[in-house]
């Protein structure tokens, strides 16, 4: 081994804190970009997988009742593949010793078959047997909230009649990755289940036999899914048909591809933090190191190494802290990247994880890490390189102070000599007390995106289910009925007040934009259902026009007083256009508002309802879901308050895991700014600070100095370190707003408070740290130091 390269490696010993400081924070960007471009090209290829091996439908459509001979010329649509008609049912379940309302989608299935399109993946039991009746295949996340197992029964209301069923297997499906009952806004595994049920006896449950009233189909490699669909819904339109739509509508399917965009997302954003704070630390720790070692670098010419050699020297060195920055990163993002996939493989219940970790993720990473480090010290191992033999045998020139702006402002006589000195050092070098400053925000801001995602989920949910929905039950009707019927709802013991309202599928069109959604019929001075402007203030609902929801707005680019267009289509499917009269807030789905009689009008109908909010008193719950569930013209009924506790339950884990990452890798930044800038301030003063102990200041006076400047940097630091913060969530939310959801940008005083106590926790540390350094001053060797 060369002299030069032992030399190396003492130099990387002797260095070993600040460098594993640094290494630190190179592992925090490295791993979440392996993180998160791991798990994206794992849900990706997972996802791409079991649609292909289950043969998920490119399109789909539901419809009234349609007879089977009609699947013939549904194949003859030019670009159309394969062609499933199933009988689809919304039911009420009975679960023993469950009390609350279960509802359920039964879908038809061919005995001993897992389907043709969106086939089910069998994780326990065996398939539907031909002649058995009452056999059904649970969906395994409802199976596993009742720990219902093969052998074991349950009840539904089929059509009015109740019918136990003998539960033969456990499957999940493409087609329900994502699991929501109609009008809930979370999965809730408890209250909602999918079951699949042979056909025959499904079919003569509701006057199926021979027809259908949903379908699926795959295209053809030369098929055109928009001309496709379009057929189709000429096809349905006398069968009651509703529209059909792509994959790519597809709620489960939408909600995932919503997923893989916010992974995107964090994979571009934090690794930009992580790798620019690390190459600001080797950047600072280079340039100290070559100042420190003039003598040796003249040396070194002197003895005949060249300005390449010199300089090949400390990039050797800078590349070797980064190298094991960047395999541990590799290694930690791996583990973080396979924990991730896991949640949400149990999240979008998903059959199985395909990890993937694509070698160019690797090399990126790798280059990435590299090119950032070498252009960060670009600067300071040319200036060793370049430096000449004679300059560097002479001392560096002292520093040059000036007068301090607290000098200036005539502030000095209310601060002591050791806080001037604080103030005079800081200004001295102002670009490195910046970045220093700069480096901390960075870290604050990044543990301030955890506590962001959680404060979110809970306004979301507060605005939506506390201010604007603020129903306990929705009872759904198995079809349109009179107004009528919400006097025998009003009459069950228990029910405290009733509303009714009015659904419709439609397409909202203005100019060339269109979005296919529901129209909702509401009463105009209902207190179950409130509509919110954006101040959330309630809005009152004019007797003629639509309300938006004001993100449906943007999307179609229509504004108050525009003449919107509703195609209904449900039942005769009339066009019409009706005013815009109001934006309403909602941060869940999209919808249009419409007072009950007004788009009762519209569809020309009489005084109907699909369904109906209702406020129950404690007390009589269980009472009312009794008489709820053995009503036969209720299909379904969902429930509020346990829907969103069991969503808080399946997002704990997501959440959990995210805010440990960011406050592990905020915390990184924290202590490798603080403590390389401690590190470096005890090298720069050590002079300094001796003389000071042999002039008779006691240690800790001398640590007020040399710790007091970092302590005055981090608290200029938190408050900007908050505004970024401010800033990233906002771009997050931002980039994350989809027709699905939209996140609010809230953020809590408990978000602020946690991420400056890490950073104050961090510098903490650092500072113990120096503290013993301290302790082992050397003051006799330190002044006997050359001018």
């Amino acid at each position: 081994m060369k002299a030069i390269d032992i030399k190396l490696w003492r130099e990387l010993w002797a260095m070993r804190m600040q460098a594993l400081a640094i290494i630190m924070v190179i592992v925090g960007g490295v791993s979440i970009f392996i993180m998160s471009l791991s798990t994206l090209d794992s849900l990706f290829e997972t996802r791409e997988n079991y649609y292909r091996n289950h043969h998920f439908a490119d399109v789909f459509a539901s419809l009234k009742r349609a007879p089977l001979l009609l699947v013939k010329r549904i194949q003859e649509i030019p670009g159309v593949d394969k062609v499933e008609t199933r009988v689809l049912a919304y039911v009420n379940l009975d679960v023993e010793d469950f009390k609350d309302p279960v509802s359920g989608h039964l879908l038809s299935l061919n005995a001993n078959s897992a389907g043709l399109l969106n086939q089910i993946y069998l994780r326990k039991g065996r398939l539907l047997e031909a002649g058995r009746d009452n056999e059904v295949l649970l969906s395994e996340e409802f199976a596993r909230a009742h720990d219902l197992q093969p052998g074991d029964k349950l009840a539904a209301t089929i059509n009015g009649r109740r019918k136990v069923l003998n539960v033969v297997g456990h499957v999940l499906s493409p087609e329900y990755i994502y699991q929501i009952a109609p009008g809930a806004m979370f999965p809730d595994y408890y209250r909602y289940g999918v079951l699949w049920m042979a056909r025959k006896p499904l079919a003569s449950a509701y006057d199926m036999d021979g027809a259908f009233n949903n379908v699926t189909l795959t295209l053809s490699k030369e098929g055109n899914e928009q001309d496709v669909i379009d057929q189709l819904d000429e096809l349905l339109k006398p069968y009651g048909g509703i529209g059909a739509y792509a994959r790519k509508d597809q709620l489960s399917n939408r909600f995932l591809t919503e997923e893989l965009k916010q992974q995107k997302t964090i994979a571009t954003i934090f690794p930009i933090i992580f790798l620019g704070v690390a190459a600001f630390l080797l950047n600072v720790v280079a340039s100290r190191l070559i100042s420190l070692q003039r003598e040796q670098i003249a040396g070194l010419k002197a003895f005949g190494y060249s300005n390449f050699a010199v300089g090949l020297h400390y990039t050797k060195l800078i590349l070797m802290i980064t190298a094991i920055g960047v395999i541990a990163g590799i290694g930690f993002g791996i583990w973080m990247g396979k924990g991730m996939s896991n949640i949400y493989m149990t999240f979008y219940s998903l059959p199985f994880m395909i990890y993937v970790l694509k070698a160019e993720v690797i090399i990126a990473a790798v280059l990435i890490s590299m090119g950032v480090a070498m252009v960060g010290t670009l600067y300071a191992v040319s200036s060793a390189a370049s430096l000449p033999p004679a300059q560097a045998m002479r001392p560096e020139p002292p520093a040059m102070y000036h007068t301090t702006l607290i000098e200036k402002l005539g502030l000095q006589r209310w601060f002591s000599q050791p806080t001037r000195m604080i103030f005079r050092h800081i200004e001295r070098r102002p670009l490195k007390s910046l970045m220093t400053i700069l480096g901390i925000s960075m870290a604050c801001g990044t543990m301030m995106v955890g506590g962001f995602q959680e404060g979110a989920i809970k306004h979301m949910v507060e605005v939506q289910f506390g201010m604007s929905q603020r129903s306990d039950l929705t009872a759904i009707f198995t079809e349109p009925t009179s107004q009528r019927s919400l006097y025998s709802l009003q009459s069950l013991r228990g029910v405290e007040h009733v509303e009714g309202f009015r659904v419709v599928t439609a397409k909202l069109r203005f100019e060339h934009r269109s979005y296919r959604t529901s129209v909702q019929g509401i009463a105009p001075d209902g207190s179950l259902m409130r509509l919110l402007d954006t101040r959330l203030k309630v809005i009152n609902l004019p007797p003629e026009g639509i309300i938006l929801t004001d993100y449906l707005a943007e999307i179609l680019h229509i504004k108050v007083g525009d003449m919107l267009t509703i195609e209904v289509l449900e039942g005769d499917r009339p066009v019409v256009q009706v005013p815009v009269v109001g934006l309403a807030k909602e941060y869940l789905g999209l919808n249009g508002y419409m007072q009950l009689n007004s788009l009762n009008r519209l569809l020309n109908e009489g005084h109907v309802i699909s369904a109906a909010w209702l406020k129950v008193d404690r007390l009589h719950q269980a009472e009312v879901y009794a008489e709820l569930k053995g009503a036969p013209r209720i299909a379904g009924v969902v429930e509020q308050e346990s829907a969103i506790k069991s969503f808080y339950e399946t997002m704990d884990e997501t959440i959990l895991f995210f805010t440990f990452i960011t406050t592990l890798l905020g915390g990184s930044i924290a202590f490798g700014v603080v403590y390389n800038s401690m590190r470096i301030a005890l090298s720069e003063r050590n002079r300094e600070l001796a003389s000071l102990r042999v002039l008779g200041f006691h240690r800790s006076e001398v640590a007020y100095i040399l710790l007091g400047e970092m302590a005055v940097l981090t608290l200029i630091a938190i408050p900007l370190g908050m505004m970024i913060g401010y800033g990233l969530c906002a771009f997050l939310a931002f980039q994350f707003d989809s027709d699905l959801y939209r996140i609010p940008l809230v953020l809590g005083l408990k978000v602020y408070a946690f991420a400056a106590l890490v950073v104050i926790g961090s510098s903490v540390i650092s500072a113990l740290m120096i503290w013993r350094n301290l302790a082992h001053l050397d003051m006799v060797a330190v002044l006997k130091t050359k001018e």
